[in-house]
């Protein structure tokens, strides 16, 4: 993460050339649901959010938000400090959704009018191109609180938001870069700058700010995932280990072992766990709840070979590539669509095929914690007689 100065069906996998190198993309052309409707009334409650009920759509984080070196070619390490924002799983609106797949695509399929996704490559302070996708390189969990004081101000201050009326759905994912750097802490690691306990605060702090400046909003947390992951993908990858000395400076230090990394990782998901399980940030129209597919430990994107599928990592094997950021959507997707207490926990990467799901006929909006005990009280499904 450390950059320093640095449908129902098959989905469409493309294949585009430059130079010698094939620069692989997945869309998902054929992604249709027997109701893309909004509501007949604009809701008032979160917990009766249909996904087209969705104006505003904002992304905060790090480089995997930033979408660094995502479409770059896999020999040009340089490009890996270009910030392909417009790529982006949970931020970016580049080619649509028949050319690439990404939460806000899928958006733009129930509402074409959607706002705050990111076009094309850009520093997250270039309005015309990052929109509301504000993710930088280097970020850690408590350089989301000024990221979250400029999305209210952006929210307030431009005239494409309606800060009020409009619904949000505002991504946040965080914390490769606390895992990072927190093997070389030099405080007490379980109070100290990285630990689960501070970035449990840095996070509660943020999501402080948006519920006190921004009504009708939903906050998906995508939750933490485990790191010791990357040590498998870059495992016999010279090139790549080396940049990831500059990157992740914990995961290249063999001192901190395998075990250290898992401990680190779950106790940033316990702490992201305890915000949603305390209810804090619960009221009419506002809700945060977490999209766990990486929770579980996940296996690198493997060819039939059982080699390492290279093809879903960017040129440091570190970042997701343009095709890693469309294979990742479809779970963070799927997660937004399924009740708490039953969200898929393991994401099998290797799994491209995987079908979108639609929202569920009989709870059609985007789960919260409440609708997902009971969506009777949100909806009452029309009887067939």
């Amino acid at each position: 993460m450390m950059i320093v100065g640095w449908a129902h069906g098959l989905a469409f996998v493309s294949i585009f050339v430059i130079g010698c190198w094939a620069l692989k993309d997945m869309g998902a052309p054929n992604f249709s649901c027997s109701d893309m409707s909004p509501s007949a009334q604009i809701p008032t409650s979160v917990h009766a959010l249909k996904p087209a009920d969705i104006k505003i759509v904002a992304a905060l984080g790090d480089s995997l938000t930033a979408a660094n070196g995502a479409g770059a070619p896999r020999e040009d390490a340089v490009a890996i400090l270009l910030q392909y924002r417009g790529l982006a799983f949970q931020g970016g609106g580049d080619k649509g959704l028949d050319g690439h797949i990404t939460v806000p695509n899928i958006l733009r399929k129930f509402n074409p009018t959607i706002f705050g996704y990111a076009n094309g490559v850009s520093a997250s302070d270039v309005w015309e191109k990052a929109h509301l996708n504000l993710g930088f390189p280097g970020a850690e969990s408590g350089d989301l609180v000024g990221q979250a004081r400029q999305l209210v101000q952006l929210m307030q201050t431009h005239s494409e938001v309606n800060v009020q009326d409009d619904w949000k759905l505002i991504n946040i994912f965080i914390g490769g870069n606390d895992v990072c750097a927190e093997c070389k802490d030099t405080l007490n690691n379980a109070t100290g700058p990285h630990s689960a306990i501070q970035f449990g605060k840095n996070l509660r702090d943020t999501i402080q700010i948006l519920y006190d400046h921004l009504p009708r909003t939903l906050i998906s947390l995508t939750g933490m995932f485990n790191m010791k992951m990357l040590r498998m993908v870059d495992n016999g990858q010279i090139f790549c280990q080396g940049l990831h000395v500059f990157e992740c400076p914990c995961e290249s230090d063999k001192g901190f072992t395998d075990q250290q990394i898992s401990d680190v990782c779950e106790g940033y998901m316990k702490a992201e766990q305890d915000i949603q399980d305390q209810g804090i940030f619960e009221k009419d129209d506002f809700s945060f709840v977490i999209q766990p597919f990486f929770e579980d430990d996940i296996i690198p994107p493997e060819l039939a070979n059982g080699k390492i599928d290279l093809d879903f990592f960017a040129a440091d094997c570190f970042h997701f590539s343009q095709f890693g950021h469309a294979a990742v959507s479809k779970y963070l997707w799927n997660n937004l669509m399924q009740p708490i207490g039953q969200k898929n926990r393991k994401a099998n990467l290797s799994n491209y095929e995987l079908d979108m799901v639609c929202p569920d006929p009989n709870c059609p909006f985007i789960r919260t914690t409440k609708n997902s005990k009971d969506c009777t009280q949100f909806f009452k499904p029309t009887k067939l007689y």
